[in-house]
């Protein structure tokens, strides 16, 4: 297979294709009671949300957690995210964009930091996955950085994609460190886990929908 000349978009998962903010703020207040911290709003937590995890933990807890700590809460918010993510679906447009980028002849991938045997019944179930040429989910523990998977994701794709030609598209600061990684470019999305203040203190075009993201990478591709 060739390399693809046209712009490739990465896309991440939970707050961006996949709109399950109820459920990730539920599962983290469902972590932050095995510890007797009070719950907080999504506007809290989009304000403070970083990664790594445990880092965003020391600003609730006003210190690291734990190891033993650390993995309670881990487990805790997900077994209370899988209960939950039943009622969460793609967000507004999604399968329509996916679909319009790929009839256009550009490709697309997926690089998620859920866990990748989580990730891919849950894309299929959604009859996505065809739109995809690559879909990773996390493998190894859960909390770090995208950095390195997307070190990763692209490697797998075996030249196929130019890095020079990428842009991720995420919800996250870290989709932007991750694209950085690879000598990506980056368009973060307001709809997710992270707010408008803190997605421009990264430095890269923000947007308020996945329309506007798309359009971004877009006017890469023309340039």
């Amino acid at each position: 297979m060739g390399m693809h000349t046209g712009t490739h978009i990465v896309w991440d998962w939970n707050g961006t294709l996949f709109h399950d903010n109820e459920a990730i703020i539920g599962a983290t207040n469902a972590a932050f009671a095995e510890l007797g911290l009070a719950a907080i709003t999504l506007e809290q937590y989009r304000a403070l949300y970083c990664v790594p995890v445990p880092k965003f933990y020391e600003r609730l807890l006003g210190r690291l957690p734990t190891d033993a700590e650390w993995e309670l809460m881990d487990g805790v918010f997900h077994r209370y995210y899988t209960e939950h993510r039943v009622r969460c679906g793609l967000t507004e447009g999604a399968a329509e964009l996916l679909a319009g980028w790929r009839s256009a002849g550009h490709s697309q991938s997926l690089l998620s930091m859920y866990g990748h045997e989580e990730l891919v019944p849950l894309v299929r179930g959604f009859g996505i996955e065809g739109h995809f040429i690559r879909v990773d989910g996390r493998t190894g523990p859960s909390g770090g950085s995208k950095a390195e998977h997307m070190v990763r994701h692209l490697t797998a794709l075996g030249g196929v994609v130019d890095p020079a030609r990428t842009v991720v598209i995420g919800d996250a600061a870290d989709d932007a460190v991750a694209a950085r990684q690879v000598g990506a470019r980056a368009v973060l999305y307001t709809g997710g886990s992270h707010s408008r203040a803190s997605l421009e203190a990264a430095g890269v075009p923000v947007v308020d929908t996945l329309r506007e993201a798309v359009a971004e990478a877009e006017r890469a591709a023309a340039a």
